[in-house]
């Protein structure tokens, strides 16, 4: 028994056991069968489910957004060609639901008008035209064109 040689146990010792039947898992091939759940394919397809709800959603706010500057944008501009009414030259009195003209001479004085841009004949129309509007009921204007 002098050649007996040192056995090396090449499975490192922090996964071995000396009593198996302690193990939470099977151990051997009659062992009840230890099937792995199908958890990553289950986050999987809710982390994808949950992309596209959330993508759906920004792009909603997107459109919303989009909507709300392009009101914005309305509102400045109807800002705007009222600050050149109350500034214009008007030689008539103006009634509620009718369709005015706004227009600016060559010396930039503003007047509003009755005569749309297509009705002053063969010649055109001799000043420049900026904006169609129309007197509403709580004397404000609204930009038609």
């Amino acid at each position: 028994m002098k050649n007996k040689k040192n056995i090396v146990n090449p499975i490192d010792e922090d996964n071995v056991t000396d009593q198996p039947g302690t193990l939470t898992y099977g151990h051997h091939r009659g062992s009840f069968p230890v099937i792995p759940t199908k958890e990553g394919t289950i986050k999987t397809k809710a982390l994808s489910a949950m992309e596209h709800q959330t993508d759906m959603q920004l792009e909603q706010i997107k459109q919303q957004m989009s909507l709300l500057a392009e009101q914005a944008n309305k509102i400045k501009k109807r800002i705007e060609i009222s600050e050149m009414i109350y500034q214009a030259e008007i030689r008539f009195d103006p009634l509620i639901s009718h369709t005015y003209h706004l227009y600016e001479n060559e010396n930039n004085d503003f007047l509003l008008m009755m005569i749309g841009p297509n009705e002053w004949g063969k010649k055109g129309c001799p000043i420049n035209f900026i904006s169609s509007v129309k007197l509403l009921a709580d004397h404000t204007w609204e930009v038609v064109n």
